[in-house]
């Protein structure tokens, strides 16, 4: 039985009626009870288990945020799994090399594995504490949950069996179906394309069924959301406000986010206290999902409501593109109503009722269409005015916003030549005209803050207060700057991760990475994929929390004429101070 045992996980031996690796189709007695399939489905080889071992000790190398113990569970879990199966693939590569079959592992091998696997995952275990305090001392983080530290082993074990479990039943299936196959066509020919139709159904599965199904389940849900209005947050009562007196778009039409946006800001009277000067009220519109049918639709209303407040009479003119649930956030919109003393109007649109972060993984088509949609809206009424009488117009967006709001432009120069200037935040690694920018960096600049065509009109900056690079450089007519921290997932998350070792990990470390990490395959793209959800879970200034930065950004890029260091640092502190 063991031998048996040992025989099907190692892909020597099969299932009932299954083939095994090498093409060869078998039929095996049935199993004579469930406890012996589940004690199959559950049993280990060594080859395996030092795959899963090693896999597990890397895991807890260090990354780019703090993780807590439910996420290094996970993370170990889900990285062990694929340890396993590598470990397995690597003694059936080995055997069919030597041409020999599979024999039971003697007592003392599982000894070795014991006594080693566990040393290492101790000392594995204990360093990653250390690394994970680094990080939460470079980050300034002081929340650590000891009892879920405690019990992240416990988490890895469950992950990691059930993601066993279900590599295990498709491999059943597998077999299963080259079973049935292997009466029709000869036993290579079944095992071939029994492999390939189940692949294509795992993919279909994911990719389609079980993946769209997730999505508008999550669509439904958060859309309930969506009708919430925040504490704190009332009807407009003046006319510069989507949802206010004689606006074009109904307050209850605007989507959580939008009334919060439409409802905040600073007002004039702030603006006066902060900057010390006369001061006018910003402008302020936009159009949530439930204000029209399509984006266009939104796009034109929120344009028309725009107008009819006067938003293309004020100097600057701010065109947003939103993240996946319609949010801006408060940081990114009021330094630039503040350093145009309020001479400002802004527009944004909702395209999904999906948080940021989910957004950026399923649904980019709707951003895309969104901030293709509402530039042109404004762009095509901005350019029928005089041009003694244009606005400054300028873009903007944070996040998936960023991915939106570059939709609208073919490249460098269309940004140079159809704004006054534009700052984006945290852009996602797949971003068009980012990568574009990074990957055609100029020689000996790094991927951490790249330099490109010598800073003419595009520059990137991870810390905004200083001076941008290449500030020996002139930096003429339109200023397009993104703004990005060392440490934002969003930033350097990609599925090249997985095989490709990028740039940003073999260059210097940013202020707030770790010195210690480093690229794995596989291994760093789980680490980096876990880092996402938590983003924003950390203080300002670090991971994708974007605030003060927007002060130095819009200062860069506007270029106010009169306002002074201290003028900045009290805006800085208007926008940081808890609402």
């Amino acid at each position: 039985m063991a031998q048996a045992v040992n025989a099907e996980d190692s892909a020597a031996g099969v299932a009932p009626g299954g083939a095994d690796v090498d093409g060869s189709v078998t039929s095996l007695p049935a199993p004579s009870s469930g406890e012996g399939r589940l004690r199959r489905m559950l049993h280990a080889t060594v080859p395996g288990c030092w795959g899963a071992v090693l896999f597990a000790a890397l895991s807890f190398t260090p990354s780019l945020l703090p993780r807590g113990g439910f996420i290094q569970g996970l993370v170990c879990g889900i990285t062990a799994a694929i340890g396993y199966g590598l470990g397995v693939l690597a003694a059936w590569l080995w055997r069919a090399f030597a041409d020999r079959e599979a024999r039971d592992p003697k007592p003392s091998s599982w000894r070795i594995l014991a006594i080693g696997g566990g040393l290492l995952l101790v000392v594995a275990f204990g360093l990653g504490q250390y690394w994970q305090a680094e990080i939460r001392s470079l980050m300034g983080v002081t929340e650590h949950n000891i009892a879920l530290v405690v019990a992240s082993p416990f988490v890895a074990v469950f992950f990691f069996a059930l993601f066993l479990l279900i590599g295990r039943g498709i491999r059943r299936v597998y077999r299963w179906v080259a079973g049935l196959l292997s009466r029709r066509f000869g036993k290579r020919a079944a095992s071939a394309t029994g492999w390939v139709l189940v692949a294509a159904a795992v993919y279909l599965v994911v990719s389609g069924i079980l993946l769209n199904g997730l999505v508008t389940a999550m669509d439904q849900a958060f859309s309930v959301r969506n009708g919430i209005t925040e504490e704190g947050v009332e009807q407009p009562t003046s006319a510069l406000r989507s949802g206010g007196p004689g606006s074009v778009v109904p307050w209850d039409t605007l989507g959580r986010e939008g009334r919060t946006f439409a409802a905040s800001g600073p007002t004039a009277s702030e603006i006066e206290t902060v900057v010390g000067r006369p001061a006018v009220e910003p402008i302020r519109t936009y159009a949530g999902l439930d204000s029209a049918d399509d984006a266009e639709g939104r796009a034109a209303m929120a344009v028309d409501d725009l107008e009819r407040a006067g938003g293309f009479e004020r100097t600057n003119l701010l065109v947003i593109t939103t993240t996946g649930s319609g949010w801006v956030d408060p940081a990114l919109v009021a330094p630039f109503e503040y350093l145009s003393d309020g001479d400002a109007a802004s527009v944004a649109m909702q395209y999904s009722y999906l948080p940021s972060w989910l957004s950026f993984l399923v649904d980019q088509s709707k951003a895309r269409e969104a901030g293709r949609a509402l530039f042109d809206a404004v762009y095509e009424r901005w350019s029928q005015l005089p041009q003694d009488q244009r606005p400054r117009l300028y873009v903007s967006g944070e996040s998936l916003g960023t991915f939106g709001g570059e939709t609208a432009f073919s490249g460098e120069f269309d940004l140079r030549n159809r704004t006054a200037g534009t700052v984006f935040a945290g852009p996602p690694n797949f971003n068009t005209l980012f990568r574009d920018f990074s990957d055609h960096r100029d020689p000996g600049s790094l991927e951490i803050e790249p330099v490109y065509k010598d800073g003419r009109t595009v520059r990137f900056t991870t810390d905004a207060g200083t001076a941008i690079p290449p500030a020996e450089r002139p930096w003429d007519g339109t200023r397009v700057v993104y703004l990005m921290h060392p440490s934002d997932p969003i930033v350097w998350w990609s599925p090249n991760l997985i095989f490709t070792e990028p740039d940003w990990i073999s260059e210097p470390p940013g202020r707030d990475v770790l010195e210690g990490m480093l690229w794995m395959p596989f291994i760093t793209f789980w680490q980096v994929t876990a880092d996402l959800p938590f983003s924003t879970g950390v203080p300002a200034g670090h991971g994708h929390k974007y605030t003060v930065e927007y002060v130095d950004g819009w200062n860069a890029v506007m270029r106010p004429e009169g306002v002074t260091a201290a003028e900045l640092a009290a805006i800085r502190t208007a926008i940081s101070a808890p609402e």
